[in-house]
């Protein structure tokens, strides 16, 4: 592919995580999706510590050191910043400026109906937290700020979070047509990826700790993969397995290569459960270890730190260009361009 049509091929991506603390295996297929996305395309992945204030408002909580970590689990995956930006979204104050340009012009009407709204609220609430603020009612508000901010045609989702892309197409529509076109109505890249419960079988989260980090060791993996449930109705090694119905088998199916071996060896009895953790135990290592190594040379100190700043500078050149745009749009422009 020639230069020109390879710029013509490429897209604008955005997407991010809010740092909540060290990723897990769950993560895993989101992340290694970006760094493929990352080879053909104009990618800016931010750390969007402001979504996390909007459902720990009321905690202390030390956001440094959480983006510090969930910055080092990107770079060890494979993200590279000589390929993306890699930035925090609250160091780029344009967020902000853009998610109070778009309340102007967004119903509350739509921000009511996202399907994760009213969930969230009864979810959380269930366990004391009052969600019942206007910061968690423009989460997703928020968000379109954050893909319209880099004129983004496209990002990469999760299904559940599709209604959160269209009420962004939405917002882009109601913009253009009030002032005029600026902005490209973004599309969701759902990708594939697969569902892995925690080692008790329930969602996996840090909070159960049921979880294995991205870059666990060899000896925490070892730890988390005895603790997984097996089938019930097998009680002595030779008991004939049923794979479908065990979590250990779950994670066989995505880091197993002979995973067709394991499953025939278990429903034959001739495989022990012990024997068959030990083994995913093994594969898993294989997959995490060049994490774990990467990460290492990542945490030189300051590296991290420089590596944020250049994206951070990265990213402002482009949400600097978009706000200008957004206000002569709206016919509210910047200082440099009033009259003495």
């Amino acid at each position: 592919m020639n230069t020109e049509n390879k710029e013509a091929a490429s897209q604008r991506i955005l997407s991010g995580m809010r740092p909540t603390g060290l990723l897990h295996i769950g993560h895993l297929s989101v992340l290694q999706n970006w760094v493929r996305l990352q080879d053909e395309n104009k990618c800016y992945f931010a750390i969007v510590d402001w979504h996390a204030l909007t459902t720990a408002y009321d905690e202390k909580v030390e956001y440094g050191e959480l983006v510090r970590n969930i910055a080092l689990d990107w770079l060890s995956v494979g993200l590279d910043p000589e390929k993306s930006a890699i930035f925090v979204q609250s160091h780029v104050s344009e967020h902000a400026e853009l998610y109070l340009a778009l309340s102007m012009i967004t119903p509350l009407s739509w921000l009511e109906r996202v399907p994760s709204y009213k969930a969230q609220i009864q979810q959380l609430g269930a366990v004391g937290k009052d969600l019942h603020t206007l910061g968690f009612l423009g989460y997703p508000l928020l968000q379109a700020a954050d893909i319209m901010l880099y004129k983004a045609h496209a990002v990469p989702v999760g299904e559940d979070q599709l209604p959160h892309i269209e009420l962004c197409r939405e917002i882009v529509r109601r913009f253009n047509h009030l002032y005029g076109e600026v902005f490209p109505e973004p599309q969701g890249l759902v990708g594939k990826v697969p569902f892995l419960p925690g080692v008790d079988g329930r969602k996996m989260s840090k909070s159960y700790n049921n979880a294995i980090a991205i870059t666990a060791s060899q000896e925490e993996i070892r730890q988390q993969v005895r603790k997984m449930v097996t089938d019930p109705a097998r009680i002595r090694k030779d008991d004939l397995g049923h794979p479908e119905v065990c979590v250990v088998f779950r994670f066989h199916q995505i880091y197993t290569p002979d995973v067709g071996r394991i499953e025939e060896e278990c429903q034959s009895g001739s495989i022990g459960c012990v024997a068959c953790k030990t083994y995913l135990a093994e594969n898993l290592d294989k997959v995490l270890a060049p994490y774990r190594e990467r990460r290492l040379a990542w945490e030189e100190p300051g590296l991290v730190e420089k590596v944020l700043k250049r994206g951070e500078q990265r990213a402002r050149h482009m949400a600097e260009e978009t706000l200008e745009d957004v206000r002569k749009a709206i016919g509210m422009p910047g200082m440099g361009s009033l009259g003495s």
